[in-house]
């Protein structure tokens, strides 16, 4: 019997995987394996880990279509019960979270980074807060006035409603009051300048397209001739993105009884880091329970978050993985 792993990225490639995408195969999900297929869609900010851990699973006779969507996306699908669960990599509001009639529990599956990814070969950035600001707000317009050679720089955003956007811009709107009294920060924001792309994908695909071309992606995204910026965390120290830097940062991010939270602006290391979320239905999983449970007690494992610093992520530590299989165990049929 043939075992095959669906993966949907909007028709994009996760870079640097090296997985196949099976498609079109007309091979279709075996029937003794109906109730173990599962659906879900969201956040593009994870796809790469998510790819990882589903074709893992796929050998163990479970099928996961996930669709690299965006968060906002995701979180649409997964309350119009759509999709067995959702994935965000900001947490549902209140009042998302009220639209949901089978309750929702929300559980941190992995962390990154968002760098700031750009292509100049030969340059540097080593960015200041207000540097930083003033690139998305478009009063920076050349890479001179970064202390690199001239060069025209092009802004990308995302033209998506995205996690990674939430808390890029929550970043944003933490160190410039003039960006927070402006675009301020949210899934979807009026950009002042730049042209947008769809997914994580699409703008790491845009910005190594584009000679100067400037953007913010997960870090595991950073490939070929894309390099990543160093950032000035709250302390006033300039940090590249690095697994150390990441952590440590990511440690100051307390997380409440609901196990959401987020620091869009640390005082030690890496300055824009975050976790990212699977959101699963509290009750009315029905016969897809025991293969939910059965998926996110794999990712929840060392051996899965084992997997992640290879793969550009942070492994979540012991007493965030602890919290996730509890939660993970109050989901009900």
């Amino acid at each position: 019997m043939i075992l095959i792993f669906y993966f949907f990225e909007m028709n994009y490639k996760v870079p640097a995987i090296g997985a196949v995408t099976l498609l079109g195969l007309g091979l279709g999900v075996p029937a003794s394996l109906a109730g173990q297929a599962l659906t879900g869609a969201g956040a593009s900010f994870p796809a790469g880990i998510y790819l990882r851990w589903f074709q893992e699973l796929s050998k163990q006779g479970v099928l996961v279509n996930y669709q690299s969507v965006g968060s906002g996306a995701g979180i649409r699908q997964f309350t119009a019960n759509s999709v067995d669960f959702g994935a965000s990599d900001v947490p549902m509001t209140s009042k998302e979270i009220a639209a949901v009639k089978d309750g929702v529990v929300q559980i941190p599956m992995t962390a990154g980074a968002i760098a700031v990814a750009y292509n100049n070969p030969g340059c540097k950035l080593r960015l200041s807060q207000n540097q930083l600001a003033q690139i998305f707000l478009g009063t920076i317009t050349n890479f001179s006035q970064l202390s690199c050679k001239p060069f025209p720089l092009k802004v990308v955003h995302r033209s998506d409603g995205s996690g990674t956007t939430a808390n890029f811009t929550a970043h944003l709107s933490a160190i410039s009051p003039v960006w927070k009294n402006g675009p301020g920060a949210g899934k979807s924001v009026a950009w002042p300048t730049g042209i947008g792309a769809k997914g994580n994908e699409g703008l790491a695909t845009q910005i190594s397209q584009v000679k100067g071309g400037i953007g913010y992606i997960e870090v595991a995204f950073v490939k070929g001739n894309i390099q990543a910026a160093s950032l000035t965390n709250a302390s006033g120290q300039v940090v590249p993105p690095t697994k150390e830097s990441e952590k440590l940062a990511l440690s100051s991010i307390e997380l409440g009884s609901q196990l959401t939270g987020s620091n869009p602006n640390p005082a030690k290391g890496y300055p824009i880091v975050n976790f990212s979320w699977i959101l699963l239905n509290k009750e009315g999983n029905g016969d897809k329970l025991d293969a939910i449970k059965k998926v996110f007690s794999y990712t929840l494992s060392d051996k899965a978050q084992a997997l992640a610093p290879s793969l550009g992520f942070i492994s979540l530590p012991p007493s965030i993985l602890s919290k996730g299989r509890k939660a993970l165990a109050t989901i009900q049929k």
